[in-house]
């Protein structure tokens, strides 16, 4: 049995790789994916199972303690494992650093919604929350998206912000904290957020045409990102239908609402790549809701594990 740390993750993954896996995994059957989650407090512990034929099947066991990065020292706020087993035997493969993983496929996920969705001219991009994911979420869009030259970042703190944007420095566009957020968002042709929040940050008045809102960090019910008229505005898709239009608020809410109807969700990544239409014009606003599913860990695990052999592992 293989085990790779995050050291390991990171040493052996690119975006590339991890994009072309996804792609890749979603021209396979669809998936058997399960998720429990218990709470204590604001503190979690999520389990994830998934199955895709031919693929194989992983479990990822996570926790989230959302206050782990005001400690002495900060800690990240999430740590796990992913078990990778084998197609064929049902042998455990692999024990992959869980976190590593989640940052890599998360990304991953939102990289290839972007490419499949927003503009290849795409110059400007908003980074909303400036927690572990966004880093890896900005350099995955960058990795899709070349013509990308301003970087703007907008935390509610922002010391967060600026630890974040000293991280980023070397990539190549400008980085530069916004103020206002309205300001931030009626300037950028893609929108990502990435945060805990329950109450929309992003307000549809504020997108301009041809806008592409990348919407990463909602999970639960009770939990959204964005109002009501982003949602009614934008071409909505989401990253797999059975983990999303029944399972976040994102969704939940503005449909139980009467907003949009589930019909309203044109598609998944598996309509997608399979070549189903997503932006239709220049001017479409597109949202892409990242759902995160136990699929897509299995996917990215499957290739973290191939890269490690091939690496010598």
């Amino acid at each position: 049995m293989l085990v790779i740390d995050a050291a390991m993750v990171d040493e052996v993954a690119d975006w590339q790789t991890l994009i072309m896996a996804l792609r890749a995994g979603h021209q396979r059957p669809k998936p058997q994916v399960g998720d429990v989650y218990f709470t204590e407090g604001a503190n979690g512990l999520l389990s994830r199972s998934a199955w895709i034929s031919g693929l194989g099947s992983c479990v990822k066991a996570a926790t989230i303690f959302r206050d782990n990065p005001t400690r002495t020292p900060p800690l990240a706020s999430i740590y796990g494992s992913v078990l990778l087993f084998d197609p064929e035997t049902g042998i455990t493969r692999a024990v992959v650093d869980g976190a590593a993983i989640t940052r890599w496929k998360t990304a991953s996920d939102s990289a290839l919604g972007s490419e499949l969705l927003s503009r290849p001219d795409s110059t400007e991009l908003l980074m909303v929350g400036a927690g572990t994911q966004a880093v890896p979420l900005v350099q995955a869009h960058l990795s899709v998206r070349p013509a990308i030259r301003r970087v703007v970042l907008w935390n509610r703190t922002r010391p967060r912000a600026e630890t974040t944007a000293a991280r980023l420095a070397e990539l190549g566009p400008s980085i530069t904290i916004a103020e206002n957020l309205e300001g931030a968002v009626r300037s950028a042709d893609i929108v990502s957020v990435a945060t805990m929040s329950t109450l929309p940050l992003i307000q549809g008045a504020w997108l301009k045409a041809g806008t592409h809102l990348d919407l990463v960090g909602a999970f639960t019910p009770q939990m959204r990102e964005a109002d009501n008229e982003a949602v009614r505005r934008a071409r909505v898709f989401v990253d797999f239908r059975g983990t999303t239009i029944d399972h976040i608020g994102e969704l939940m809410i503005p449909i139980r609402e009467g907003v949009i109807a589930k019909t309203d969700v044109l598609g998944d990544l598996y309509d997608l790549v399979g070549g189903a239409p997503g932006r239709l014009s220049a001017t479409d606003i597109t949202l892409f809701k990242n759902g995160g599913g136990g699929h897509l860990d299995l996917m990215a695990t499957a290739a973290i594990v191939e890269a490690a052999l091939k690496r010598g592992a």
